[in-house]
């Protein structure tokens, strides 16, 4: 991911336009709905956005981003950061072009969806109910909605037709001369103040497999004229939402569809909850960072050092890419991103701390992720409130001796009454041997081997990738 340092300066200037006429009403969608999953300081900088417009106006002037800092009293990479959070929820476009040596940055602040939007979303009211729980989600609904209007059949309709209050004129009289044409229609370039329809969110998914989804349904059956639009952008959002792969999302579509060889959205959706809570005890998805959020990351600076670099990488990778980093590529298999997903679910470890992990254990274990091991680290480190890629470095050498026994399952009396037999070959990270006491690497007696050699060029290989 691009630094910002590299995107944005203080100096550089920015103006905001509104897609749409902001309502007082959106204020509340945006403090309940949108801010538990975005954050304060997001909505804050939404918020700010909003204040530079004046009312009943679609455009702001322009500025610069120091006094924008000064403003929020912020520094630019929180800043950064929490505008790349605005776009990719969809409240905000960002554009840019240069002006001789400067840059002038166009903000387009977009509506917030309505309530019934957003509650039947399928993925952004997940996340809320995940996020917030049942009982605050139900107290949500009954805020954003109300009783219908009664029903009007024991009523009789007394409401006046248009021709009934008004007179009626002849058509010619209702036809404008030319000197007063001019004044009937906008001027050229403006347009009328208003609301535009609030788009949900669209999941760009570039590795889910439409061709080998709708092969698998050819021999069932399903006519290709089922899969519209909408349908599509469903199975998208609703693959990232759920981690579902084309395969199993097959049977999901079987599944929603109906006698009339059409597939039902909101079944499909029901069908992708229920795979998704009988394979993970009943609970739903969480809405995480990709990345080590800004905040809890040590590298703000551009790096340097080769281990600059490194946790640069680690703060700035997804678990999932570091894992196929590591395989030179290859796509993780399904077990082993179950087992991520699970740390940083329920353990809630941060992305950084967890790429630790995995480049850890893996080079413990022979490259393999072992659940148990796996669980066994994170909760310590949950327990020692680990929250940065760097503490979680400086943690693990302290511990290694303990995570060894772990490893081999040894306890301390154990390891005790064998401490003077020799240690089998062990791997660790480059991190880990960086900085390493002297006196400490004597007692870790490494093999000599040819197959020692060979596996340890093989992983420097590998790590060379990620390192640069």
């Amino acid at each position: 991911m691009v630094q910002h340092w590299q995107e944005l300066l203080p100096v550089d200037r920015y103006a905001v336009a509104a897609n749409g006429l902001l309502h007082e009403y959106d204020r509340k969608v945006l403090t309940f709905l949108y801010q538990p999953l975005i954050g304060p300081v997001c909505l804050s900088l939404y918020m700010t956005f909003w204040a530079e417009i004046e009312e009943n106006r679609l455009w702001s002037q322009s500025n610069t981003h120091h006094s924008l800092m000064n403003f929020m009293n912020m520094n630019l990479s929180d800043i950064y950061d929490a505008r790349v959070k605005l776009e990719g929820i969809g409240l905000m476009r960002s554009y840019m072009k240069k002006e001789e040596e400067n840059r002038l940055f166009l903000y387009e602040i977009n509506p917030p969806l309505t309530p019934e939007q957003f509650f039947l979303d399928g993925m952004l009211n997940i996340f809320l109910y995940r996020k917030i729980g049942k009982n605050q989600y139900v107290r949500l609904k009954r805020f954003f909605s109300d009783q219908k209007t009664p029903p009007t059949n024991d009523f009789k309709t007394i409401t006046k037709s248009f021709q009934d209050v008004f007179m009626s004129i002849s058509p010619s009289a209702l036809t404008a001369n030319k000197d007063e044409e001019e004044g009937l229609y906008k001027e050229d370039g403006n347009v009328y103040i208003g609301r535009n329809e609030t788009a949900g969110i669209k999941i760009i998914q570039s590795d889910f497999d439409f061709d080998l989804l709708k092969t698998g349904l050819n021999n069932s059956l399903v006519p290709k004229k089922a899969f519209t639009a909408k349908v599509n952008e469903a199975i998208q959002n609703l693959a990232f939402l759920y981690g579902i792969d084309a395969i199993q999302m097959k049977n999901l579509v079987l599944n929603a569809l109906n006698e009339d060889d059409e597939i039902d959205i909101e079944e499909l959706r029901k069908a992708a909850r229920d795979w998704y809570q009988f394979e993970h005890q009943d609970e739903l998805p969480t809405l995480v960072d990709r990345i080590q959020p800004r905040m809890h990351q040590t590298q703000v600076q551009e790096p340097k050092t080769k281990e600059e670099k490194l946790i640069h990488y680690l703060e700035n990778t997804s678990p999932r890419q570091l894992l196929t980093d590591i395989s030179g590529g290859a796509k993780p298999s399904k077990s082993d991103l179950l087992i991520i997903e699970d740390v940083m679910f329920q353990q809630k470890l941060l992305p950084g701390v967890i790429n630790v992990l995995i480049q850890y254990v893996m080079l413990r274990t022979d490259m393999k992720l072992s659940k148990g091991y796996v669980e066994k680290i994170a909760s310590h480190w949950v327990r020692k409130k680990i929250k940065t890629a760097e503490e979680a470095m400086s943690l693990a050498k302290k511990e290694h001796q303990q995570y060894l026994d772990w490893a081999n399952g040894k306890n301390k009396n154990v390891r005790n009454k064998s401490k003077n037999k020799s240690i089998r070959t062990e791997m660790l990270p480059e991190w880990f041997k960086e900085n390493q006491d002297s006196s400490e690497a004597e007692t870790i007696n490494h093999s000599k081997t040819d197959d020692y050699e060979k596996k340890k060029l093989e992983l420097e290989e590998k790590l060379k990738k990620y390192r640069s």
